[in-house]
């Protein structure tokens, strides 16, 4: 199985931002602060699944498991679309994650 990377994420939001025009906010730097604020409204509906169904249910029932990956899958769309606000490169973040985790390695 393929891996689903950025590149390929932020190709489906641009689809969606494209057929969505008329209805949707445009993608750019004045709406960022937007997308961010929808990104974490969505990482709380993830973590109101663990608040209110518990760690175990997301590995063991399948509807949970379900519903807390769909909300995985709208925290990513929005943080592709908080990318594509900035013009973030996939390339810029990937320097910046390989930088981070070399800091972290040393932190403690």
């Amino acid at each position: 199985m393929e891996d689903l990377g950025f590149l390929e994420m932020q190709a489906i939001q641009k689809e969606l931002q494209e057929k969505y025009k008329d209805q949707w906010e445009p993608l750019g730097p004045e709406t960022g602060k937007n997308k961010l604020l929808w990104l974490m409204i969505e990482l709380g509906e993830a973590a109101d699944i663990i608040k209110k169904e518990g760690n175990r249910a997301i590995s063991e029932n399948p509807d949970t498991r379900r519903h807390f990956t769909e909300e995985l899958c709208d925290v990513m769309m929005y943080f592709n679309d908080v990318m594509l606000c900035y013009g973030i490169s996939v390339e810029e973040l990937k320097d910046a994650y390989l930088k981070k985790h070399e800091k972290n390695l040393k932190r403690w």
